[in-house]
């Protein structure tokens, strides 16, 4: 056994030396061959018909007399297929010549899509980056192919197949072909959440924008998954849960999943609410030398036992970095320091004025804005060359650059200077349509047939003004109206506006005819953070004529005076919190307005509007209350029944326009009022339905009158006294494409015996 051994480990090391021998023999030649090098007087290029040779030689990087290895003829035949434009690549050394053997791609004659309904071509051949008179190259179809899929999976239909396919033509052509075979749009069937205990999940939902499948799909266009989305989705969460005092909340996760057809998304967010807190205590503090703190305390609006959100403490920041240049400090950074307060779940906040580093905006340089004028752009940014740089009014004018709808896309981005303590601020811009155009007719039993036509330009110019004029005429009534805006009067935050309007009846089964012309150039500016005052001029003209004989005495007398013509100074304030104030679940909107007439006729036109809302029962249901009223007050001449006001739907519920108020006694006509009054109380709540269709429901009750018709010229006037009205009813709202609109369903409470109501009517729904 130990002799067989013995002999099997001799062979092994003959075998091994053997081995070895050989080795070395194939490393030598190996050697050889790639130490080999190769001398070409010339090179011969074959196949190409369409590329020239000394484009080919450019790829390969080869001149001739050059020694090559091995190694860099095998580089030059990759640089020569890294071009795209050939489908086989061969060098060959023969002898002192160069052998480059090719065979081109085929040139693309034309490019088409087939089997698409749901997009069309003008939107997928964007995504398409080969190019006829090009040649075709399989890598760039399949990433062709690959955007045009994923176009679809935006659109929700991941089960849409793209295939690319060519057909051969004459003189080495194709035509390339994108097959599509279409699927069903891949819906969002739930939207679900865990971990929420204060918010339910209908409410979060409708903080989300993305939503659920249902049966109006066709309306809502937001149920198909998008990554995009679903990120915003989540910043959306965020904020709304910041803003109603959860600084801890977080979302940890998101489960996307397909069902298992493969035909719906399943999205569940994975919340952690963390605890609801209040602030504390809220100071100013400042580590800046001789600046005293005691002034910017007065400055602060937060208050202390208000709900915590961060959107008030950015509105202070800013007002304290205002305040620090305006009292010649500049280079103020505001740092906020929070120390939470466990047991009783407050956060005091400490403002802290801080040295900020001494950087300045060198420049500020816009691009892209091809129709819209660099000084409205410029107007948007609180900035100029020169001044001290500030990230925050950098964000601020992106905000409010997109908030001038004008641009499809903008984008707000600082970049060094020349210097280190220099930025150059980068402004880029799509621009948007900002135009409209129609023409149309309509029709109605009061009417007749009429035609109407509008314009609307909300950037004329490229100036940032707008420009509207609108025009219908049927067959009893025309109106023309027209209006003109500059936001930025002198670049500053004032507003100048112009309007006008004409308008006549002629309407044979009417008891009169009317003619009114006013126009009112007005200028609007902010008075404080959310109040703004309106000045106003304003001429207007009326007239009354072609009075039936069964017509009230009292409109015969007010048309024997002719052609009216006034004029008015006058004023309007309005205070509304429910975008900027601290509460983000209340608001209050306050509007008083004055004219002063004088003319034909020397009048007071007051107009009051008082307007509130909350959501309770964790923001499930809305309550709102609004009093309105106003009251004309002549003291020279008396107003005509083209003057007074008359209530309608839009003002009080559940009676037709002229349904209530004083009446002629005889004639029945009626006649408007002088004053009015109206409280209306109301309450928007969920109906269980899915969020998407946007429907919600109401209830509501309206209490109110118009009265005083003032000169009755003897006649015999009835409610011409203070003679309250109340209605109640049910509402149903509903979000459409086209607009909210409204459906009441009303019932006359308490109403006097010559009043007209009204038991259903659908409006445009809008708050206050």
């Amino acid at each position: 056994m130990h002799r067989f051994v013995g002999r099997l480990l001799a062979q092994g090391g003959a075998n091994m030396r053997r081995i070895a021998t050989i080795a070395m023999i194939a490393t030598f030649t190996a050697g050889a061959v790639f130490a080999q090098s190769f001398v070409f007087n010339s090179v011969s290029i074959e196949g190409n018909q369409r590329v020239a040779d000394g484009t080919i030689l450019t790829y390969a990087g080869i001149s001739q007399g050059e020694a090559l290895s091995t190694a860099e003829l095998n580089d030059a035949a990759q640089a020569i297929r890294g071009s795209g434009l050939f489908e086989s690549v061969d060098v060959i050394p023969s002898g002192s010549t160069l052998i480059i053997r090719v065979v081109e791609y085929p040139t693309i004659n034309r490019i088409n899509v087939e089997g698409n309904a749901r997009l069309s071509d003008s939107e997928l051949l964007p995504f398409v980056q080969s190019q006829p008179r090009r040649a075709y190259n399989p890598t760039q179809a399949e990433s062709d192919t690959a955007a045009i899929t994923a176009a679809y999976a935006e659109q929700g239909r991941i089960n849409a197949t793209v295939t690319p396919s060519i057909i051969p033509l004459s003189d080495n052509r194709v035509d390339l072909v994108f097959v599509v075979t279409e699927s069903a749009v891949t819906e969002v069937e739930r939207i679900s959440f865990l971990g929420n205990r204060t918010y339910s999940e209908s409410r979060l939902q409708r903080v989300l924008d993305t939503k659920q499948a249902g049966a109006l799909r066709a309306l809502i266009r937001r149920d198909t998954y998008s990554s995009e989305r679903l990120a915003a989705d989540r910043q959306l969460l965020t904020d709304f849960y910041h803003s109603r005092g959860y600084p801890d909340f977080v979302v940890q996760n998101v489960d996307v999943a397909l069902t298992r057809e493969r035909d719906a998304y399943l999205i569940t967010y994975n919340l952690r609410e963390g605890q609801k807190f209040e602030f504390g205590t809220v100071t100013v503090a400042s580590e800046i030398d001789g600046l005293d703190p005691a002034p910017f305390q007065d400055a602060i609006r937060v208050r202390q036992g208000v709900t915590y959100s961060p959107v008030p403490i950015e509105t202070d920041i800013v007002r304290l970095e205002r305040l620090a240049v305006s009292r010649g400090v500049n280079f103020v950074q505001v740092d906020t320091r929070i120390t939470r307060n466990p047991r009783d779940l407050t956060l005091d906040l400490t403002y802290v004025l801080v040295p900020g580093p001494r950087i300045f905006v060198e420049r500020i340089d816009i691009e892209g804005n091809s129709t819209t004028l660099d000084r409205v752009i410029r107007n948007r940014v609180d900035v100029v060359e020169g001044d001290p740089f500030n990230p925050r009014e950098i964000r601020d004018s992106a905000s409010r650059i997109r908030a001038l709808g004008f641009f499809q896309d903008v984008s707000v981005n600082t970049r060094q200077g020349s210097s280190e303590n220099q930025r150059i601020v980068d402004v880029d811009v799509v621009e948007g349509p900002t135009g409209s155009l129609s023409f149309g007719a309509n029709y109605n039993t009061d009417t007749g047939i009429g035609l109407v036509a509008s314009y609307k330009q909300s950037n004329f110019q490229g100036r940032g003004q707008s420009l509207s004029f609108n025009l219908s005429t049927a067959e009893t009534n025309r109106n023309l109206a027209f209006s003109f805006a500059e936001p930025r009067l002198l670049g500053r935050d004032l507003r100048l506006g112009v309007n006008l309007s004409y308008a006549t009846t002629d309407n044979e089964s009417a008891l009169y005819d009317t003619e009114s012309l006013r126009i009112s150039p007005r200028l609007t500016f902010p008075v404080s953070e959310n109040g703004r005052l309106t000045v106003l001029y304003a001429f207007d003209y009326s007239d009354i004529s072609d009075v039936d004989s069964s017509a009230s005495q009292i409109i015969h007398n007010e048309a024997d005076e002719g052609g009216v013509a006034t004029h008015s100074l006058g004023y309007t304030y309005s205070y509304d919190t429910r975008r900027s104030g601290l509460n983000p679940t209340a608001g209050v909107v306050l509007r008083f307005g004055q004219e002063f007439g004088f003319g034909d006729a020397q009048f007071i036109k007051s107009t009051a509007l008082l307007g509130a809302e909350a959501k309770v029962l964790n923001e499930e249901v809305t309550l709102r209350a609004t009093l309105e009223g106003g009251y004309l007050d002549y003291q020279e001449g008396s107003s005509r029944v083209t003057d007074r006001f008359f209530m309608g739907s839009s003002v009080m519920r559940g009676f037709e326009s002229g349904g209530i108020g004083p009446r002629d006694d005889d004639t029945d006509d009626a006649l408007g009022g002088n004053a009015y009054a109206v409280l209306r109380l109301e309450t928007e709540f969920p109906l269980g339905l899915p969020t998407e269709y946007g429907l919600t429901g109401g209830a509501f009750i309206d209490y109110g009158s118009v009265w005083n018709v003032g000169e009755t010229y003897g006649e015999d006037v009835i409610y011409d006294e203070f003679t309250p009205r109340a209605v109640a009813g049910l509402s149903l709202f509903w979000t459409t494409p086209i607009g909210p609109l409204r459906f009441n369903f009303t019932e006359a409470l308490d109403a006097q015996d010559r009043d007209e109501t009204k038991a259903f009517d659908v409006t445009i729904s809008t708050s206050f």
